[in-house]
């Protein structure tokens, strides 16, 4: 059985965190640079050779969407824009869309304009 997804939510209109650095490499891969502080991070820095900085290699999807995050658009029309882009490859585009950043959002990287 499919979830539904509330239509409030893809009404939605993400913004970037701002502390998080990224780049974007010839491929159109986006990376996300996230600095390890902390004092637990800190000790196993030190410790455990932990690198101070993590990165976190975005999909091909993901990194097409990325860039294109501004906090105006909702995800209803982020949605358009990566259907006319993939057409049925980024299928079932909604259902994707949602997951992808429901898991930005838990991790901190985006939050939302309503």
């Amino acid at each position: 059985m499919k979830k539904k997804i509330s239509e409030n939510y893809l009404l939605r209109k993400p913004i970037r965190n701002e502390k998080y650095k990224w780049t974007t490499d010839d491929k159109g891969i986006v990376t996300l640079e996230i600095e390890n502080r902390g004092v637990f991070n800190r000790i196993c820095q030190k410790l455990f050779k932990k690198p101070p900085v993590s990165y976190v290699h975005l999909d091909e999807m993901g990194s097409f969407v990325w860039p294109i995050i501004d906090g105006e658009m909702d995800i209803t029309r982020i949605g358009e824009i990566v259907d006319e882009h993939f057409g049925e490859k980024a299928h079932p585009l909604y259902e994707r869309l949602a997951k992808y950043f429901q898991i930005l959002e838990s991790y901190g990287f985006v939050k939302f304009n309503m």
